[in-house]
């Protein structure tokens, strides 16, 4: 028996570079102390009110089948919060809700690209990026951005990389960087996808992450809502990454090919998760800020323990639940670095290889520890990197 090849395509033929993240997942389920700074799960529970919420549309009877797009409720909400934020007009019929923001970025690449076509990411990138990119069959290229640059694209290196080109992939606040692309940035992006008639796809998950500067959608730029899809989830704003829900806004047409997608696949998202994401999002901006602010609050203690150390050079976090920093001073890989640290430490942090080659040689750390747990790590990582370092 054999296994589709669209499978291996997916992967690449190489290893998802978690290999730390594995083995601190076994020292933890062996009883060992650890402290786990590899995966972006906030600390901080999904809001009481909003479990309540779910509970009680679940007991009043919504726990059948939904429409593939999403309740209207729901979608005119998104559209509502979208268009206060961009002032770009947004119909609810631009929207549709999918089981997580993994599942967005996978639609809306079915919906975009052949097979042979070609997608770019900017890297360094999400690790499903390009695994994404290669499930419908197109080839995924990486437009590298530098560590000196603070990890900006630059329209050049996207140029240089769009001959076949139907989409483009970016990611503003970054994961895994934790820089926000500057208005320039996006610009010369937007520039560079008119040019070259690309789709952008703007995973934007981290926008009530925002520490320094402001967050600027492509699709608010002139004449860009057209070619633009931006994806939403309410995993990281409102802490409900175990209930699966995101969504798209994208042109109707983009949508409603979505839509077909979601009936043939997914079949839509659980109604009482829809009735829940909706009194979410009307809890308004003052409950996102709660519950952005530790990231917040950790992104400076991060800031404190690592901004002058001769060892570890910190690349400025703006915004997300990460920062990324350069230990290429230390003599070793990023995958170097954060194996030993985790064997000599019991500290784990995801080297910077994982996210592709512009970042081998950093380590990405996530803010998920609570502050004193955090500053407590941070101290024996720069603690380790210095005696690395002589």
């Amino acid at each position: 028996m054999k296994i589709a090849d669209r499978i291996s395509h997916i992967t690449g033929g190489s290893a998802d570079g978690w290999g730390v993240y594995y083995r601190a997942r076994d020292l933890i389920a062996a009883g060992e102390r650890v402290a786990n700074l590899t995966i972006g799960e906030p600390d901080i529970k999904t809001d009481p009110a909003i479990l309540e919420a779910m509970a009680a549309s679940a007991a009043s009877g919504n726990t059948g089948y939904t429409v593939g797009p999403g309740q209207e409720p729901l979608r005119r909400e998104i559209a509502a919060r979208v268009q206060a934020r961009t002032g770009v007009p947004t119909n609810w019929r631009n929207v549709v809700v999918t089981p997580g923001g993994q599942a967005a970025l996978f639609a809306v690449h079915m919906a975009l690209l052949d097979a042979g076509d070609v997608g770019l990411y900017c890297a360094p990138f999400y690790p499903t990026y390009p695994g994404t990119i290669r499930a419908t069959g197109a080839k995924a290229v990486a437009v590298p951005t530098r560590s000196d640059r603070a990890f900006q694209p630059e329209a050049a290196e996207i140029e240089a990389r769009a001959a076949g080109a139907r989409t483009l992939l970016i990611n503003t606040p970054n994961n895994p960087t934790g820089v926000i692309y500057s208005t320039d940035t996006v610009a010369q992006i937007a520039a560079a996808c008119v040019a070259r008639d690309l789709w952008l796809i703007s995973d934007e998950v981290y926008d009530t992450q925002v520490w320094n500067g402001a967050h600027v959608s492509p699709r608010a730029l002139p004449g860009m809502a057209e070619r633009v899809v931006v994806i939403g989830s309410m995993s990281k704003s409102h802490a409900m990454t175990g209930s699966r829900i995101g969504w798209i806004v994208a042109p109707e047409p983009v949508a409603e090919a979505v839509a077909v997608l979601a009936t043939n696949t997914t079949y839509g998202v659980s109604g009482f998760v829809q009735d829940a994401a909706l009194f979410a999002l009307r809890q308004g901006a003052a409950f996102e800020a709660a519950i952005a602010a530790p990231f917040h609050r950790r992104r400076d203690i991060v800031a404190r323990g690592l901004g002058n150390s001769p060892a570890v050079r910190l690349i400025p976090p703006e915004g997300a639940m990460y920062v990324m920093v350069d230990i290429r001073a230390t003599g070793l890989s990023g995958a170097e670095f954060a194996h030993r640290l985790l064997e000599q430490e019991q500290i784990a942090v995801m080297p910077g290889e994982s996210f592709g080659a512009p970042a081998a040689g950093h380590l990405r750390i996530a803010l998920t520890l609570e502050d004193g747990a955090l500053e407590a790590a941070l101290a024996r990582l720069r603690g380790f990197a210095e005696a690395l370092r002589g």
